[in-house]
């Protein structure tokens, strides 16, 4: 390798490792990544001021990068609220309950409409738009609250939240800590995302009909009504204005995904199109609510929006800003601070591995997915998905090859266990507003998805 591994790249390793040992843990990794940055900061400027400097100059560096996430996030929660009080979210989710006849369809239609508005409004306001119309609509047609609930968490926080195809929040985390782009993280995300989610859903599925079949799940007599709901207590709009709303948002993002296509449109550039068109959204459907009053909404919704991107990613923050130190971060915090020789931390380490140790395919997807479902026992999925991404640039180094592959194996790992499918704490919103208890979620899902996750790993191998 073009430079011998010095100080700093094996407490770089120290820290990744006790990172990794915090999580299985369940414990927060937020102190070890700030007391990593300092130590990292410490040995490589040698100066105590630069590295006690260098803390908040790594927050304020993975907030730059991570800006135009937590902002596309924000405002969709912001329009997501703007739908619900206004009743357009219901007008547009209440045909489909006419097309719910039998407990098969019913499953299959929350789910998949579950997984589509997922991508474009995120799973935990999708939750609210799905299981308010839904849930009552999927139980007269004979499917449980329970399976209401797979359905609803399988394709939205598995499926939806491990792709992110449209607001890319999740590609743009493993592709800055792989060091590759976003659109490069997508597109090897399309075959394993694809077998995860058919994998996961279809076993899924086998196992609720088998289990009402036989009279072990069986509907329960409670009533799931939410037609006198004061969610959208608040709306003016008439019936038709819903409708003509209901109607045309959906064509507009569909334009969204076209312009993107034509024009190809990617990361940043893809997130800002759908971004305006969101804000664009919020403030007419706020306009004609509110009337006179709308100035003050339109902020409000705003606020409500962007309080809820920040809680979600303030614990993500500290950790990112650890692992962009990995690559071309450490030189925008610290300066020119690494030998000239040096491929970045990362890098080094990853062609290091290889020279040391016999690296292949099976053994890399391995431990990506393991790296991956480890990361994602905090209940966010993605705290630790940065980590994920260094990791795969490693070994992809290492191998050779397929660090946009491992690094999509990582996320799918990270997210689908902590986003969450498999985590108590994580699945609470799908629960609660199908009255369930998350245990019972969380058990009922455990199956299917290590059944998915060891299908998908196993296919990764022949991707790398």
């Amino acid at each position: 390798m073009g430079i011998e591994l010095m100080g700093f790249h094996y407490v770089y390793l120290i820290f990744i490792l006790l990172i990794l040992g915090v999580m299985i843990f369940k414990k927060d990794t937020t102190l070890i990544c700030i007391v990593g940055i300092f130590v990292l900061g410490l040995m490589v400027t040698k100066s105590l001021s630069a590295s006690v400097s260098g803390i908040f100059n790594s927050f304020i560096y993975a907030i730059k990068e991570l800006l135009g996430t937590i902002l596309i996030i924000s405002i969709i929660v912001g329009m997501s609220n703007a739908l619900t009080e206004t009743g357009v979210s219901d007008a547009m989710i209440r045909p489909f309950t006419k097309l719910m006849k039998n407990k098969i369809l019913a499953y299959w239609i929350v789910g998949i409409l579950m997984m589509v508005i997922s991508w474009f409004f995120w799973p935990s306001p999708a939750v609210a738009l799905i299981g308010v119309v839904l849930l009552p609509a999927a139980i007269r047609a004979g499917l449980p609250a329970l399976g209401v609930a797979v359905a609803m968490n399988l394709f939205g926080h598995g499926i939806a939240l491990s792709s992110d195809f449209v607001i890319q929040g999740a590609p743009k985390l493993t592709a800055d800590g792989a060091g590759i782009s976003v659109g490069s993280v997508i597109s090897a995300s399309v075959p394993l995302v694809i077998i995860m989610g058919v994998v996961t859903t279809t076993s899924a599925f086998y196992f609720l009909m088998r289990d009402i079949n036989k009279g072990n799940l069986k509907v329960e007599e409670k009533s799931y009504s939410f037609e006198n709901s004061d969610a959208h207590a608040a709306s003016t709009l008439t019936p038709k204005v819903k409708n003509i709303f209901a109607f045309t948002i959906p064509i507009l993002f569909a334009l969204d995904v076209v312009a993107m296509y034509i024009k190809n449109l990617r990361g940043g550039d893809a997130t800002a199109l759908v971004g305006g068109t969101a804000v664009f959204i919020l403030i007419v459907l706020t306009i004609l609510n509110e009337g006179k009053n709308s100035l003050s909404k339109i902020t409000s919704h705003l606020m409500e929006g962007l309080q809820f991107g920040f809680k979600v990613f303030s614990p993500v923050i500290p950790i990112a800003a650890f692992f962009y130190l990995g690559d071309s971060g450490i030189t925008a915090v610290f300066g020119d601070v690494i030998p000239k020789a040096s491929n970045g931390i990362v890098n080094d380490l990853g062609i290091a591995l290889a020279n040391a140790v016999p690296i292949n395919a099976t053994l890399g997807a391995t431990t990506l997915s393991i790296v991956g479902a480890i990361t994602g026992l905090d209940g966010s999925g993605f705290s630790g998905i940065s980590l994920v991404g260094s990791v795969a640039k490693l070994f992809g180094t290492a191998i050779g090859s397929g660090t946009a592959t491992l690094t999509v194996l990582g996320q799918i790992a990270a997210i689908w266990v902590g986003g969450g499918t498999l985590i108590p704490w994580a699945v609470i919103p799908v629960a609660a507003i199908c009255d369930i208890d998350p245990f019972e979620l969380v058990k009922r899902n455990l199956k299917p998805v290590i059944i998915g996750l060891v299908v998908t790993t196993i296919a990764a191998i022949f991707f790398v």
